[in-house]
């Protein structure tokens, strides 16, 4: 709407709820993070009408106000709440009082099929259990001793460059799949971070954006296959990734298109190129690989990843060290096999 003074003011309305204001530009960072914040505090609202005191969704709706919950970035907020609203939904009107040990082994047991899921919700479930000690409604923890379920991973699949290649190969550039794609590999950062970008990001060849998750800022130089995609655009764009509607992109969204890309690339016959499991989040983990196979220290790829920890990137140095020692192992071997067959015995 325009206001008495003719400047544009944008609101984020829904029926029931009150009229919020949406600072800044539509799609600027300032304005997608109030209108994800007023998206959230909805849920909140309509979580409140159905609590009874002293429930799990008491509990829930209590630590969505605590300093804990609101000092998070917006992207972790929406994972906590996609599992705990689920565990309200199926929990919610239980007492916090009366849950023992043997309810959290069960829960666990009933989720024995999804290991990683199951763990990221006991976890969740000891934080709560901490803010309900905190509030006084128990005096111990439920959650103590209960073990997470052993299960072995590497987390997200990697991209490796014959995967890349077969991508690149069927989205041509000038594709909407090829701008993502590029985003995602010469930039090496997050789902929720690309999808923001935009040419206000943009200054001397050098991209800069503060990163949802952990604030950190980053600047990365434009690779030059980045760049040819990105003068292509439009100018008026305020994000690069645009939906097919115009608009931009949900992180969530911006996964299951991304993953139909992924599952388009396809040989003549129609038979898949690709295997099932890659993601944009594999791209940045394929980024990280890549400056260390270039020879980067770990301290290089965390100015372009923004990893805040030396472990966080130092397996993508060990694992190029490893491969370039072996690559010299075995050329010597090869050399000192030459130069034996090259020695004449002695008579």
């Amino acid at each position: 709407m325009i206001d008495r003074h003719g400047k544009p003011r944008w609101y984020f309305r829904r029926p029931g709820f009150p009229r919020r204001a949406l600072p800044g530009l539509p799609w600027s960072p300032q304005f997608m993070a109030e209108y994800a914040a007023a998206m959230e505090g909805d849920k909140a609202e309509i979580g409140k009408k159905q609590t009874l005191p002293g429930s799990i969704a008491a509990l829930i709706a209590s630590y969505y106000r605590s300093a804990e919950f609101t000092g998070m970035a917006e992207s972790t907020k929406r994972a906590v709440r996609n599992i705990l609203e689920r565990f309200r939904a199926e929990h919610g009107d239980k007492r916090v009082a009366h849950l023992e040990k043997r309810h959290i082994q069960k829960i666990m047991a009933e989720k024995a099929a999804t290991p990683d899921a199951a763990n990221r919700l006991l976890r969740l479930l000891r934080t709560l259990m901490a803010h309900a000690i905190d509030l006084g409604w128990r005096r111990d923890d439920p959650t103590a001793g209960v073990k997470k379920l052993r299960h072995r991973t590497e987390g997200f699949t990697t991209w490796e460059e014959e995967h890349i290649d077969a991508f690149l190969a069927h989205h041509g550039a000038g594709s909407r799949a090829h701008l993502a794609f590029s985003l995602l590999l010469y930039t090496g950062q997050r789902r929720g971070d690309v999808v923001r970008m935009g040419r206000q990001h943009v200054r001397a060849g050098v991209l800069s954006i503060v990163q949802q998750k952990t604030g950190q800022e980053v600047s990365i130089p434009i690779h030059p296959n980045l760049r040819a995609a990105l003068d292509a655009l439009p100018k008026d764009n305020l994000t690069f990734i645009m939906s097919e509607r115009g608009k931009p992109m949900t992180p969530e969204g911006f996964t299951n298109w991304f993953r139909k890309m992924v599952e388009a690339v396809v040989d003549d016959e129609g038979k898949r190129l690709l295997p099932d499991g890659l993601s944009p989040h594999g791209l940045r983990k394929a980024t990280c690989r890549r400056l260390a196979e270039a020879g980067c220290s770990a301290h290089e790829i965390m100015a372009i990843s923004g990893h805040q920890t030396l472990a966080e990137v130092t397996r993508y140095t060990v694992a190029a060290n490893r491969l370039h020692l072996a690559e010299r192992a075995v050329a010597a071997m090869e050399l000192n096999e030459t130069r034996t067959k090259t020695v004449k015995p002695a008579k």
